[in-house]
């Protein structure tokens, strides 16, 4: 890291232009400095000086303002947010603000990893909440030295003067803009205490609307993501996987892939054994490593290699006969009691009603628009990497034992990340690319091809789930058993075997905490198949069961399923449900009402369209959706879709409104097409035309969001609204076809039943 002891980054003019030149030049990542050759300046370092302010923030001479971003933006627009809570607290002109990718903070601790900017997570919804406190504080920080440069040079106290804008304001009315101040607010020594922070009362950009500060970038083909990243002399990797996770290699023949001019090297790969999944590599592979692209794939189609099965054998249709089979045997005992309320087996011999439904879910790949890639330079004295990953500090913990480098030695940069769905919270790629970097002792880009990306993925495992219900003469739920089966996304990861229904099922998912005689089992199946974490997970396959199920027992006792849904929620009230987490049954009833008035509800029974609608809650979050459908012959379509979230304080609305609309578009086009399927432990699914996303015919005329506004500290939403959107839409096919869909993806199954 280049620097002065002043805090003071000199980056000249010229040596901007040297860099587009192609000579070496200045790379910042964040706002931190690293010498790098042949990679690009952000537009935010064209000043002459830049000055640091507290650990995220460099404000130039000109008052332009650089802010690190210090969690991967993986598309959830925390680029935007997070840049926006230091703003505020800054009181920066946000004309003139610039957010740039912090990469991972690093420090050497006695050989040990310091985590210099805490947490570094994208994708999972924590960014905002865990940031929340600290960005804040370190906006207020910024702001305080600015005002002790001020009162320095006024000689006047620091609490007479205001900032606003940018600018420092003086008793008198002077202005003295940031830039001014900048240098000599670098040299003031940070106080021992954190600085006041702002009341709400006083935010300018916290809760106003803001476009994605990436926008312009994105649409013109200027963001800059790790796929395009280069090093002048890296060689390009593409690799040609085995189809089975414990197969090897049965024969190889090189001899006509080094004679494609360009092919540099052939290097096998294969796992480690005793390592976790996700952090080695995933399956046996040949890397042919070529001078560009167009050598390397050409040398990769004329490779000679024959691969040979592994021990383990099984198809997607036997795993769910299996699962089937185990729910369906009322002597097997589940492998985790997730929950067990009151006595649900005295409870349901009372019963005046019993209701019973079994839901199929299908293996899931998390297909990001982005394949799996790295950029890697390694040698003795250290590391560069540039990953798009969701997990920074996890990438580190891959490169540092598969290199043996002290932490301060290993330099990881993470640009704007096309896609995360949780497949980059694994590193598979990123030991790939380690890997191969030391094999050839040279940098190393490696890409992987989509077909790669869909059959060497980490899967959301299919799950079958049953429900039997029962109710007394008053319409009440007196009992309610879920007995779910699927293969734990946690297995082979290090974690405990009595806690991996955690990935699975949530135990305080609804209807917990209503039904006082409720029971929750999980069934545990094993699969050669890999799995992983995956958006929405455990809720979005658990919500579609759930609430299709209400609006069953809805259909069952012959009334309006939002009365039913009412009903079971009772008074706004506040439940405890274990672990420190509370249901606040008011709030959820609030966003179930504001769907049901936006889609117009009353109108239930007389539309010649379909409603459907359904709620869930999430770590103190609220979301509800009601979708409008209509059927032509059998052509599905999709007209209104509304949601409603509850989240708390909403940091930038713009930036919410987006991520629920998205979220529900992509939960809408994975229940309607999306399903993984293999044979012999082989995925069938290669490319697009094997796992087709909906197109735009598919999708809804018109998504609407609505954001209840709220003065609570800010929750995550990135997937929030992922649980809720197809058991809303499979309700609204029911009413519009008579059709009851359990199993998905919904398009195939409601053909099949019409």
């Amino acid at each position: 890291m280049s620097g002065h002891s002043d805090n003071t980054v000199q980056l000249s003019r010229r040596r901007f232009l040297q860099v587009l030149a192609g000579a070496a030049g200045a790379l910042v990542v964040g706002i931190r400095f690293a010498e790098a050759a042949d990679l690009p300046v952000p537009p935010a370092l064209l000043g002459d000086t830049l000055y640091g302010l507290g650990a995220y923030v460099r404000i130039d001479a000109d008052g332009n303002v650089v802010i690190g971003v210090r969690d991967p933006d993986t598309g959830t627009g925390t680029s935007t947010s997070l840049s926006r809570i230091i703003a505020d607290e800054l009181d920066a002109d946000w004309t003139r603000v610039s957010a740039v990718p912090l990469g991972l903070g690093v420090e050497d601790d006695n050989g040990k990893p310091h985590w210099t900017y805490g947490h570094q997570a994208g994708g999972l919804g924590g960014a905002i909440p865990a940031a929340w406190a600290d960005l804040r504080e370190a906006g207020a920080l910024a702001r305080w030295l600015l005002l002790q440069a001020a009162a320095r040079r006024l000689g006047v106290p620091a609490d007479r003067l205001r900032c606003e804008e940018g600018s420092v304001i003086s008793p008198d009315g002077r202005r003295f803009g940031y830039g001014t101040l900048a240098e000599a607010a670098a040299k003031i020594a940070p106080p021992n205490a954190p600085v006041p922070l702002k009341t709400p009362d006083h935010y300018t950009l916290i809760g106003q609307p803001a476009g994605d500060i990436d926008a312009r970038a994105i649409v013109t083909g200027q963001a800059v993501y790790a796929l395009d990243s280069y090093l002048g002399d890296a060689l390009v990797a593409v690799l040609s996987h085995c189809p089975w996770t414990d197969g090897s290699v049965e024969s190889l023949d090189t001899t006509e892939t080094m004679a494609v001019k360009g092919v540099v090297k052939v290097v096998p790969l294969k796992p480690e054994a005793g390592v976790p999944l996700g952090q080695t590599v995933r399956a046996p592979a040949v890397a042919v490593l070529a001078e560009n692209t167009w050598a390397a794939l050409q040398g990769r189609a004329k490779l000679k290699l024959a691969w040979k099965a592994g021990a383990q054998s099984e198809s997607s249709a036997w795993f769910e006969q299996q699962a089937t089979d185990l729910i369906n045997d009322k002597n097997a005992a589940p492998t985790t009691r997730v929950r067990n309320d009151g006595d649900v087996d005295t409870a349901a011999k009372k019963a005046a009603h019993r209701i019973e439904a079994t839901y199929a879910q299908p293996w899931l790949a998390h297909a990001t628009p982005e394949p799996m890639n790295c950029l890697a330079r390694i040698d003795k004295d250290g590391a560069m990497l540039v990953v798009p990953t969701q997990a920074p500090q996890q990438a580190w913990k891959v490169v540092q034992r598969l290199t043996g480098l002290t932490p301060g030695q290993i330099e990881i940069r993470v640009p704007r990340v096309g896609g995360g769905y949780g497949r980059r919270l694994d590193h598979d790629y990123v030991a790939e690319a380690v890997l191969l970097a030391k094999a050839v002792e040279k940098p190393v880009k490696l890409m992987w091809t989509r077909d790669e990306d869909l059959t060497q993925d980490y899967y959301r495992s299919a799950s079958v789930h049953k429900f039997s219900a029962t109710l007394d003469g008053k319409r009440q739920i007196i009992s309610w058993n879920q007995r779910m089966a699927s293969a734990s996304a946690l297995t082979q990861r290090g974690v405990p075997d009595d806690r991996l229904w955690t990935s699975e099922v949530d135990a305080h998912q609804l209807p917990a905490g209503l039904v006082a005689n409720l029971r929750n089992d999980w069934y545990a199946l094993p699969s050669v198949m890999p799995r992983g974490p995956a958006r929405g997970m455990p809720h979005l396959s658990n919500a579609f069961a759930v609430e299709s199920f209400v609006d069953e027992i809805a259909h069952s006792l012959k009334e309006d399923p939002l009365v039913t849904r009412l009903r079971l929620i009772g008074e706004p009230r506040m439940i405890p449900l274990g672990d420190g987490r509370t249901l606040d049954t008011g709030r959820l009833i609030n966003v179930l009402k504001l769907v049901a008035d936006r889609i117009e509800w009353k109108n239930w029974l007389r539309t010649v369209n379909g409603l459907g609608i359904a709620c869930w809650h999430i770590n103190g979050t609220y979301v509800a959706h009601a979708i409008e459908a209509s059927l032509q012959g059998d052509r599905l379509n999709i007209e209104r879709a509304v949601c409603a979230v509850d989240v708390g304080r909403v940091i930038n609305p713009t930036g919410l409104e987006g991520q629920i609309a998205g979220a529900t578009l992509d939960a809408l086009s994975t229940a309607l097409n999306l399903s993984v399927s293999y044979k012999d432990s082989q995925v069938q699914q290669h490319n697009w035309k094997d796992y087709p996303l909906a197109s735009m015919a598919q999708l809804p005329d018109t998504t609407e969001v609505i954001m209840v506004p709220g003065d609570r500290d800010p929750s995550g939403a990135s997937f929030l609204a992922m649980p809720t959107a197809a058991p809303a839409l499979a309700n609204a096919v029911f009413r519009v076809s008579a059709v009851r869909v359990r199993r998905l993806p919904l398009l195939k199954e409601m053909l099949r039943m019409l």
